[in-house]
């Protein structure tokens, strides 16, 4: 592995994003690249948006900002940044899916996408912080494109947890350390 994975998950409004933000800020002082999957498709996901680029901006932290909603492998491994967040997998594994929800092959071809970012995010030079919700803590979902959804997340975090050097769990705000690998010198 070229560079560093951390691994951050968490449930809905679980301080996950706020763990990260801060995480990152106390590694690279020098600054670093957020990448938002999010896409601003109506009112309420606008103002979620400008609420997370308010909060971000109130921590007096060099944050370069980037739009990624689909492709994040291609654009992980053009990315030059020394440390870069992303944010978040979920929401990155969502667009893929409903992008090829009506494709012949579409279910292989998102399992095609989830490979291509974990080689992506192990060869990138830098630190990559993922954040990403756990999913696979509710109900079963009633509908089939959320059943493959929620295993397609399930794995993807199985997959970049496994990289990652750093694992964390965040529930009402407080990160527990679930893997920490230690550095050879």
């Amino acid at each position: 592995m070229s560079g560093r994975v951390v691994f951050v998950t968490g449930g809905a409004r679980s301080g996950k994003s706020t763990f990260a933000e801060a995480y990152v800020r106390k590694h690279s002082p020098e600054g670093a690249l957020y990448v938002a999957t999010a896409e601003a498709l109506d009112d309420e996901m606008r103002e979620r948006i400008a609420l997370h680029q308010q909060e971000r901006s109130k921590a007096n932290y060099d944050w370069d900002t980037a739009e990624c909603p689909l492709n994040l492998p291609g654009f992980l491994r053009s990315c030059k940044a020394k440390t870069v967040l992303v944010d978040c997998l979920t929401v990155w594994l969502s667009n893929e899916l409903l992008a090829l929800e009506n494709e012949p092959q579409g279910e292989a071809r998102l399992h095609e996408r989830m490979q291509e970012l974990v080689d992506a995010a192990s060869v990138h030079a830098g630190t990559v912080v993922f954040v990403t919700n756990e999913v696979g803590s509710g109900v079963v979902p009633a509908y089939k494109l959320g059943r493959i959804f929620r295993d397609a997340a399930g794995r993807l975090n199985q997959q970049i947890a496994r990289l990652a050097e750093e694992a964390y769990l965040v529930t009402a705000g407080i990160p527990i350390e679930l893997k920490k690998r230690m550095v050879e010198l």
